[in-house]
C-alpha cells in the first residue's frame, strides 16, 4: 500500500460577536447582490453529463472482450530450482523466485533435455492481457498489435467467461492494430458493435472506455474527448484522440465509445509517470483505423499509398523565404525519389504541398497520413506552391514498401568552380577532389561546399556544418561560390528578409534552411 500524506487540518473556532455580526452583514450583501443579479441577468444553461451510463453499457458490453496472449519460448539455466509436485501451495511463488535468481525457467517445473554445456532446458511461457472488441458477429475481433505481439497462443474471453481460441488475420505495427478471428459456437451467437465517425467528435464530447485494466475485465470508465490530432511520436501516422476517461494497463485494444454506442477510438497508450491513469489517454481514431482494418481483413496486410517525396515542416522563416502567402503551412519537398510517382508527375524539390486529393495539408505531419490512407493506384490531384504560384499536379500513387531505408533523389548539378568566398557567415568553396575526400562527400552530391561556419552567425544557429553542401539558394541551383553571393545579393535587392538554402549532407540527404538577410 502506498503511503498517503494527510492534508493539514484547518483550525475552526468561534468568532467574536462583533466579527460574527460583520460577517452576517457581509453575507447578506452578497446574497442580496446575487438575488439582484439573478433577477436581472439571464443565467447561462450549461449542458449536463448523462444521468447514467448503465443503459449504454448494457448495450455494448457483450461485444467487448478480454485478450489473453501467450508466447512460449525455450529457456536455459545453469542451475535448477527445486522440483515441486504439481499443485503444491506457493508453487508459482517458488518458480518466480528461482527464475529471478537465474534458476529454472517458467512453465510450472516442466523440464526438458539437458544440453552438453547448458543447464536444464525448459519451456517458459510469457503471458499478456489486453482488451478487444467484436466488429462482426461471424467472429472478427479487433485489438492492438502490441497486445498480441508474437504470441503463439491467443484466447478471446467473452463477457460471460467463454474462452475462444483465436487466429491472427493480420496486424499492422505502424497503427498498432491487429485483427483476429474466432469461431463462435452455434448456440452462442456473438454480439458486434459498429464504428462511428471520429471526425464528428469534438473536445468536450462524452465517451466511455470498456476493457480489462490490470486483469479486471468488464471495467467501465467515463470521460470526455480532451483533444484530437495528438502526435505522441509513436509512429509515422500519429493522430490520436486524447481522453480523460481512465485507461490503464490492460485497456489496450479496447473500444472508446460515443454516446450512441459506436466505436470512435481504439485505446492504445497512456501518458503516466506512475504507470497508472492520470487522465491522459490516447486512442486511435476510428477513421484512421477502419481503412487499415478493412485491408487486413481483405489482404492480411496493409497496402499504403506512396508519393515518393521526403518532406519537412514549414516554419515562419521558411514561409517568408518562399513568399508563401497565408503563412507557415503545408509540407516542403526536400527530396524526390527518382523512381517515385512524384517524379513522374513533375513535383520538384522546393515545392510546398498544400493539398492532396482535396484534403488540406496544414503541416508536414498531415501528408504521410493522408497519402498512406489513399488506395494504391488511385489518381489524385496534388496542389503545390511553386515560386509564389499554385500549381496542380495529377499523380498516380504507388505502393509504399515497408522499409526503413528511404529512397531519396540524387541531385545532379554541373561541375563547380573552385574559388573561395564568404556569404551568410559561411566560407564557401567549389567541391574539389581534395575537399570531397576530406569530408567524404559522395560523388553524386553537387553544389558548393561549406568549409567554415562563423560561430556567431545564424547559419551556426541553424546547425549548418563544415562539409555540408549548398545545392540551391532561393530555389535556384548553385555551382560555385560566386553563384551563391550573386543570388544572395539579388534577393536583398528584391527586399527579401531571408533566403532559403537547400543543404545536402555528405551522403546526399537534403534539408531546407532559412537564413535571415539582415
Amino acid at each position: 500500500m502506498h503511503p498517503v500524506a494527510s492534508a493539514p487540518r484547518a483550525s475552526f473556532g468561534r468568532a467574536p460577536a462583533q466579527s460574527r455580526s460583520r460577517a452576517r452583514a457581509f453575507m447578506a450583501a452578497i446574497l442580496v447582490g446575487a438575488s439582484f443579479a439573478t433577477a436581472s441577468l439571464p443565467v447561462p444553461a450549461f449542458a449536463k453529463g448523462p444521468a447514467s451510463l448503465a443503459d449504454l453499457t448494457d448495450q455494448v458490453t457483450d461485444a467487448v472482450v478480454n485478450i489473453s496472449a501467450s508466447t512460449t519460448v525455450e529457456a536455459r539455466s545453469s542451475r535448477a530450482g527445486p522440483q515441486l509436485p504439481p499443485g503444491t501451495p506457493f508453487e508459482d511463488l517458488f518458480e518466480e523466485f528461482f527464475n529471478r535468481r537465474g534458476g529454472g525457467g517458467g512453465g510450472g517445473g516442466k523440464g526438458g533435455e539437458r544440453g552438453d554445456n547448458d543447464g536444464p532446458r525448459q519451456q517458459r511461457k510469457s503471458n499478456s492481457l489486453g482488451s478487444g472488441f467484436i466488429i462482426d458477429a461471424s467472429g472478427i475481433v479487433v485489438t492492438n498489435n502490441h497486445v498480441i505481439g508474437d504470441a503463439n497462443d491467443i484466447q478471446v474471453i467473452l463477457h460471460d467467461g467463454t474462452k475462444l481460441k483465436a487466429e491472427i488475420i493480420g496486424k499492422d505495427s505502424k497503427i498498432d492494430l491487429a485483427v483476429l478471428r474466432v469461431k463462435p459456437a452455434a448456440d452462442h451467437p456473438l454480439k458486434a458493435v459498429p464504428f462511428g465517425n471520429s471526425e464528428n467528435m469534438r473536445p468536450g464530447d462524452w465517451v466511455i472506455a470498456i476493457g480489462n485494466p490490470f486483469g479486471l475485465g468488464g471495467s467501465v470508465s467515463a470521460g470526455i474527448v480532451s483533444a484530437r490530432g495528438r502526435n505522441i511520436e509513436s509512429g509515422p501516422y500519429d493522430n490520436y484522440i486524447q481522453t480523460d476517461a481512465a485507461i490503464n494497463k490492460g485497456n489496450s485494444g479496447g473500444p472508446l465509445f460515443n454516446m450512441d454506442g459506436e466505436v470512435i477510438g481504439i485505446n492504445t497508450a497512456i501518458l503516466s509517470p506512475t504507470g497508472g491513469s492520470v487522465g491522459i489517454g490516447f486512442a486511435v481514431p476510428s477513421d484512421t483505423a477502419k481503412p487499415v482494418i478493412d485491408q487486413l481483413r481483405d489482404f492480411g496486410e496493409v497496402r499504403r499509398g506512396w508519393l515518393g517525396v521526403r518532406i519537412q515542416n514549414v516554419d515562419d522563416a521558411t514561409a517568408e523565404a518562399l513568399n508563401l502567402k497565408g503563412g507557415a503551412r503545408g509540407a516542403l519537398v526536400a527530396g524526390v525519389d527518382e523512381k517515385g510517382p512524384a517524379k513522374t508527375a513533375g513535383i520538384e524539390v522546393g515545392d510546398v504541398i498544400l493539398k492532396f486529393n482535396g484534403a488540406p495539408v496544414k503541416a508536414s505531419g498531415d501528408l504521410p497520413r493522408i497519402v498512406a490512407s489513399t488506395p494504391v493506384g488511385q489518381k489524385v490531384d496534388v496542389v503545390v506552391m511553386r515560386k509564389g504560384e499554385e500549381v496542380t499536379k495529377p499523380v498516380t500513387l504507388g505502393r509504399l514498401e515497408d522499409t526503413d531505408k528511404p529512397q531519396l533523389a540524387n541531385l545532379r548539378q554541373p561541375e563547380p568552380e573552385s574559388a573561395t568566398r564568404q556569404a551568410l557567415g559561411l566560407n564557401l568553396s567549389g567541391i574539389t577532389d581534395e575537399l570531397r575526400k576530406r569530408y567524404s562527400i559522395k560523388d553524386t552530391v553537387k553544389g558548393v561546399v561549406v568549409t567554415r561556419v562563423d560561430p556567431n552567425s545564424t547559419a551556426a544557429d541553424k546547425r549548418i556544418q563544415p562539409g555540408e553542401v549548398i545545392v540551391e539558394v532561393g530555389q535556384e541551383a548553385v555551382n560555385s561560390p560566386a553563384d551563391v553571393t550573386k543570388r544572395v545579393e539579388a534577393l536583398k535587392k528584391d527586399g527579401r528578409k531571408s533566403v532559403l538554402l537547400l543543404v545536402a549532407s555528405a551522403t546526399g540527404d537534403v534539408r531546407f534552411v532559412a537564413i535571415g538577410l539582415d
